[in-house]
């Protein structure tokens, strides 16, 4: 029954931000109707802007929201899902939300030993948000952080879809409880193959196998965001 009610209140933010929002969307690599949605097993978000983001899920069809709502897997910051209103909501939409820390502790594991065989996964691989300076709440640089690596460890088959956000901040930056409506979202999108994108990052150690996935993420960063 709850993994019912995701899939309606997914299927409702699909469609209110249809109603809401100008969306152009951009697919670098395939179109969109040659897609099959059934094989994606790993979602990577860059460009973490604001708590507002479900609303790029009005390019996913029915059918892939249907497999969100049974399958999703995808680590959530404790301090957002432990928000009275905004975590439950959070909680509701993906039941597959798990809770980790921004230490160094056993709750990234803990993410990771959720990950089956049938699972979709999801990252946002910069592990926080971008505020409106351009640098995260420590006033620090963004950049993508390793824990993709972790997860592409455990994942060997399937495609990857890559969503490289325009940013959200022209409809609500950090710390706005509402956001402004009638504007415009920028997305572009990418699917590879993840053997073959694993197999060209590959290295002897896992180390090396890491930083080749941080370097590429942070090169797809900056080039591959929709330009203003």
């Amino acid at each position: 029954m709850g993994r019912f009610f995701s899939f309606l209140m997914l299927q409702l933010v699909k469609m209110t931000s249809s109603l809401f929002y100008r969306y152009e969307e951009n697919w670098l690599n395939i179109k969109k109707e040659q897609v099959n949605w059934s094989e994606i097993r790993l979602i990577v978000f860059l460009n973490h802007t604001s708590l507002f983001e479900p609303i790029f899920l009005r390019v996913a069809p029915s059918n892939f929201l249907w497999m969100i709502s049974r399958k999703l897997v995808v680590p959530g910051a404790d301090i957002t899902l432990q928000r009275p209103i905004l975590g439950r909501f959070f909680k509701f939409l993906i039941p597959g939300a798990i809770p980790i820390t921004r230490k160094k502790d056993e709750s990234w594991q803990k993410f990771l030993a959720h990950i089956k065989p049938s699972s979709l996964v999801a990252i946002l691989p910069e592990g926080r948000m971008k505020r409106s300076s351009g640098f995260d709440k420590d006033g620090l640089p963004m950049s993508v952080r390793g824990g993709i690596a972790d997860i592409l460890k455990l994942i060997d088959d399937g495609k990857a879809l890559f969503v490289y956000s325009g940013g959200l901040h022209h409809i609500q930056t950090p710390g706005q409880k509402l956001p402004k409506l009638f504007q415009r979202v920028k997305v572009n999108l990418e699917v590879l193959n993840i053997s073959s994108y694993k197999a060209g990052l590959k290295e002897k150690s896992f180390k090396a196998f890491k930083a080749n996935i941080i370097s590429d993420l942070n090169f797809r960063l900056k080039n591959s965001v929709p330009k203003d």
